[in-house]
């Protein structure tokens, strides 16, 4: 079976299983079980799918479905596959999860494992989709399929998230439309992918076509300013739900804009300037995310805004590869997205393995407030963990993902500005700031996190008399550590690879070096990091350390409570996360202020769409009073006439008879 047979088998799977939580659905517990599994075997397939584009199978398919003037076009090839496989990985740990964590929404169940299924199969759809009006239903899918799981709860909160995120989705949207139309009036009105690559555009065109998509795909990737909807939809979606929109729905904008910026507009040439809004756009991003992050306590929250973060920080690379690009550097280029991508696939896994961290601790204590909770280490020592992998690798710790892609990203970012392209180079500079000033604040705020979540005592009951969730979402969490882990030690087999897939993208003339040996190569600098080594040697010095500090401590532990001044100890004492984060809150004040305004935009914007909607539901019934109901009436009016003729008196019956003869017989008479 081929690549594509496979594919769409894996399509049909997850049709299947939405299908089969529809059918189910008066039995709960059916309905989420058959829904959940059959999606992760829907997963499993298009995850060996993915690979196998990855590496090199590419293949696609051209036919007719419904409508003859747009041809069904898929194209399977390396940058549509890792983007497959990452969607795969994250759909397959959510439905294992769902087997327990959808217990939580009892009596939607079913439309829980409908919507998930489909959510699944439309994102896989928008990723290979090779045809302007494909694409836009599968995304148009997506977006509605999202939306229905972040309001599933249907309380206030959701429904005001997710009608937040639904406006902002569909601006995104209809700006992705006018990109496509623009494309597909200046290539003669096809509506094919292929004729955009074969289509040179002028340099205004081109930069039209490809501001609109920015934009337009950066609403649903969540940049800053159109960022409004992920801290209110996020936290309302389920966990794993919200683990498949951080991880993979938004990576949804980056794949549109690699794919307008770097494929459909190739033969047009990118431009320079391209490549510096975005690097702008990816560090303002960057900062502003991590440091609303730090001030957030609901646990949902601050993973939506390391979101923003961590969406910024790929758009660094993918800047800096455009520029690159344009200056003729293509081999910086090719590191550059490489480190874009690869920081792609390392956020989807080390989000959704946070997500779904955070998902079990609303599980076990009934609530998303950090403050709240405490001492969990001892009391759900796997999810600790888990979290704990998750939290090293976001924060760029050696040698978990987060570094590796980090390192390429600032390596980039370093040969882009050596270029001898001033523009480039100040922006470039800017951007590695930018980047440093991240890594330390998301670190702050992971040491918040962590300790608030999982050290010192506990501040409720609830978190008191927590108990580690069910093997499902256990496992679920281990799996997306355990990528974690060997993404970061696997950097030197994982990079190369990486590297092929940026190159089938740019097309470049010669190689790049991105490993040699157990070591990470940046062939332009000569800088070079080992990520297996990093790891053994770390192993080495925390069994030293732990030695050393069992040995000290033989036959001299002493317990004592604490000296409180004056006061008895109790568990509100210890540093909680608005102490923690309370002198960055009052620097960062101003960039708080800006967030507000920012958010108050985006409800002006839900605002009137909503006003917008009130006069089409007033104007809407007037068509419909004129040319349906007028006519109604009267035939109503000629039916009760007719009712009144109709008396039932057989004499009168006799007269219609006589009445009738005698007019036959006058026109008889009148007619001869």
């Amino acid at each position: 079976m081929d690549s594509m047979t496979l594919f769409i088998a894996s399509l049909a799977v997850s049709c299947i299983g939405a299908l089969a939580s529809v059918l189910l659905i008066k039995a709960d517990n059916a309905a989420k079980t058959a829904g959940c599994l059959i999606g992760a075997v829907a997963a499993v397939l298009s995850f060996v799918v993915g690979i196998q584009a990855v590496l090199g199978d590419v293949t696609s398919v051209d036919t007719i479905v419904f409508f003859p003037f747009a041809h069904f076009q898929l194209l399977l090839n390396q940058l549509s596959g890792l983007f497959v496989a990452l969607i795969s990985v994250l759909a397959f740990a959510g439905s294992i999860y769902g087997l327990n964590y959808f217990d939580e929404y009892p009596g939607k169940k079913g439309r829980a494992g409908f919507f998930f299924n489909t959510f699944v199969a439309s994102m896989m759809l928008v990723i290979t989709a090779d045809n302007v009006f494909w694409f836009l239903v599968a995304f148009e899918l997506m977006s509605l399929t999202s939306y229905f799981l972040v309001v599933i709860e249907e309380n206030e909160n959701s429904i005001h998230g997710g009608w937040l995120y639904f406006v902002i989705a569909h601006v995104g949207f209809v700006l992705i439309m006018a990109s496509f139309l623009t494309m597909t009036n200046f290539a003669g009105g096809s509506f094919a992918f292929a004729d955009f690559r074969a289509t040179q555009f002028s340099p205004a065109v081109a930069s039209v076509c490809f501001v609109l998509a920015f934009f337009g795909f950066g609403a649903k990737a969540g940049i800053i300013p159109l960022h409004g909807w992920l801290p209110k939809a996020h936290p309302e979606a389920p966990s794993n739900v919200s683990a498949l929109m951080s991880g993979g729905m938004i990576k949804i904008g980056i794949f549109g804009i690699l794919k307008v910026g770097l494929d459909l507009l190739s033969a047009s040439g990118v431009q320079v300037w391209w490549g510096l809004m975005v690097m702008v756009f990816g560090a303002i991003s960057s900062v502003l995310g991590v440091a609303f992050a730090l001030q957030e306590h609901d646990i949902k929250r601050l993973l939506a805004y390391h979101s923003v973060e961590n969406i910024g920080i790929i758009l660094l690379g993918v800047g800096a590869s455009i520029a690159a690009m344009a200056l003729n550097s293509v081999g910086i280029a090719v590191l550059a997205l490489m480190a874009a991508l690869y920081h792609t696939f390392n956020h989807a896994m080390f989000k959704g393995e946070l997500f779904l961290g955070a998902g079990a601790l609303l599980y076990s204590t009934g609530t998303r407030n950090m403050e709240k909770m405490g001492g969990l280490f001892r009391r759900m020592p796997a999810t600790a963990i888990c979290f704990l992998i998750g939290a090293l690798a976001i924060s760029a710790i050696p040698p978990f993902n987060g570094f590796v892609s980090e390192w390429f990203t600032y390596q980039s970012l370093f040969n882009a500005a050596m270029q001898g392209d001033k523009a480039v180079m100040i922006v470039a500079v800017f951007a590695a700031v930018a980047l440093a000033i991240t890594g330390a604040l998301a670190v702050t705020c992971f040491v918040k996190a962590y300790g608030v979540l999982f050290a010192s005592a506990p501040r409720s009951e609830a978190a008191a008399n927590a108990k580690e969730v069910p093997a499902p979402m256990v496992f679920a969490q281990g799996l997306l550590a355990a990528i974690c882990v060997v993404l970061g030690i696997g950097a030197p087999v994982i990079a190369p690879v990486l590297v092929d897939v940026a190159a089938s993208v740019l097309h470049p003339y010669g190689g790049v070096f991105a490993a040699e040996g157990m070591e990470l190569m940046n062939q332009y600098s000569g800088a070079a990091t080992s990520t297996p080594a990093i790891a053994i040697a770390l192993v080495v010095l925390v069994g030293l350390a732990c030695g050393y500090r069992k040995l000290k401590t033989v036959g001299k532990v002493q317990k004592s409570q604490p000296w409180a001044c004056g006061y008895a100890p109790n568990e509100h004492m210890p540093v909680v996360a608005t102490t923690f984060a309370s002198e960055v809150s009052w620097f960062m004040q101003p960039l708080y202020a800006l967030r507000d305004r920012c958010t108050a935009v985006c409800w002006s914007i839900a605002h009137f769409f909503q006003k917008l909607t009130g006069v089409a539901e007033a104007v809407e019934p007037v068509p419909d009073k004129v040319l349906v109901d007028a006519p109604h009436k009267g035939v109503e009016k000629l039916a009760d006439l007719a009712t009144k003729l109709e008396g039932g008196n057989y004499s009168i019956y006799i007269c219609y008879i006589v009445a009738a003869l005698v007019v036959f017989l006058v026109l008889a008479v009148q007619m001869g």
